[in-house]
């Protein structure tokens, strides 16, 4: 039977000399395995669509327990702005990356929602870097490690919150505060924003370099210390867009 699924191409594998392996995130399956047969053959018309960062319904052989078979492809969406920028495009390698690492480890239907709501907005043209902190952020409960933006992560207090620390997991209050980084009030109120806003609702962002740049420099601790995700396209990113 044949399966009409919406999803995108996080990775691809060589297999033989004319076909592939492609793995997609589904909403409904979460990361699916396909074998595509003989779409590396210049006469096959699947061969431009079977790559990495393909958006579309996939027409498939659906197989829950073994590769499912390719059919065909719709396009959604080329994500042409993003395809034209060297920077873009390295920001969208890292988020597929980083969202292909927690798709393994959970596959319910919000990791497939925040991803693709992130690449739209990034694709329209909208800050590149808070769209992928705002899905950093949201990707942390769902790898088990998710921040206390509610209250001090010592006491319990709701008020007098002085500082966010990375090593903690947590805000700190006044009264728990030893010798932790200060980060600024502003970074502090916008880092619970970013954690509860709604990706597709966001139509503008304006927020100073010095505390994007703040806030980037958290998370990247904070996945540092607790994830133990290395990915060699946040590397790449960093170089491209001389963050951190």
């Amino acid at each position: 039977m044949i399966s009409k699924i919406e999803g995108i191409i996080i990775n691809e594998t060589p297999y033989g000399d004319n076909s592939k392996i492609i793995n997609i995130l589904t909403r409904e399956h979460g990361l699916i395995g396909i074998m595509c047969n003989n779409v590396k053959s210049l006469k096959n018309p699947l061969r431009t669509k079977t790559i990495k960062f393909t958006y579309g319904f996939f027409h498939i052989n659906y197989n829950e327990n073994k590769l499912s078979k390719l059919i065909d492809i719709d396009i959604i969406d080329n994500f042409k702005t993003i395809k034209s920028s060297i920077e873009l495009i390295s920001f969208m390698s890292y988020i597929t990356d980083l969202t292909y690492q927690v798709a393994k480890q959970n596959s319910e239907a919000v990791i497939f929602d925040i991803y693709i709501s992130t690449i739209k907005k990034i694709n329209e043209g909208k800050n590149p870097l808070i769209l992928t902190n705002i899905l950093e952020l949201k990707f942390l409960e769902h790898l088990g490690v998710g921040l206390n933006l509610n209250s001090c992560i010592k006491c319990g207090n709701k008020t007098q919150i002085v500082t966010l620390d990375p090593d903690e997991g947590g805000f700190i209050c006044q009264n728990c505060y030893k010798n932790e980084v200060i980060i600024n009030p502003k970074s502090i109120k916008l880092i619970r924003m970013y954690y509860l806003i709604d990706i597709d609702t966001i139509t503008d962002i304006k927020i100073k370099n010095t505390t994007a740049n703040e806030i980037n420099y958290f998370l990247d601790k904070y996945y540092e210390r607790y994830t133990g995700i290395y990915l060699k396209s946040k590397n790449f990113l960093k170089k491209i867009s001389q963050l951190g």
